[in-house]
């Protein structure tokens, strides 16, 4: 289980939203809520942990976005450019996309 965790700090990356959305276009983007740890939640959805990540999909912390989140990411415009700013920790599990915001400093 080790080699799996390993494996996923490797992949661990940053995206802008501009970067994710095609993927939120093919429903495949999971929200991560901020007091998860996205390895965890990875290695979960990688070794089919099912109780586990059922949990947290009751409990509301796994989620797909939400249209209105989508809204606001897309909206993210700075000086009226219309320039994505929003950012995001990610993890890719196929085949999802797991994404945490990242706090806008």
């Amino acid at each position: 289980m080790s080699d799996l965790r390993a494996e996923l700090t490797e992949i661990l990356d940053e995206a802008e939203w501009e970067w994710l959305i095609p993927h939120v276009q093919r429903d495949a983007v999971i929200l991560v809520a901020l007091e998860l740890n996205l390895l965890d939640v990875g290695e979960a959805i990688a070794s089919d942990n099912i109780p586990c990540v059922q949990q947290w999909i009751e409990k509301q912390l796994i989620t797909k976005p939400t249209a209105v989140q989508v809204g606001e990411w897309n909206s993210d415009a700075s000086g009226g450019l219309r320039q994505r700013t929003k950012r995001f920790h990610t993890l890719i599990v196929q085949p999802y996309v797991l994404v945490q915001e990242i706090a806008a400093a």
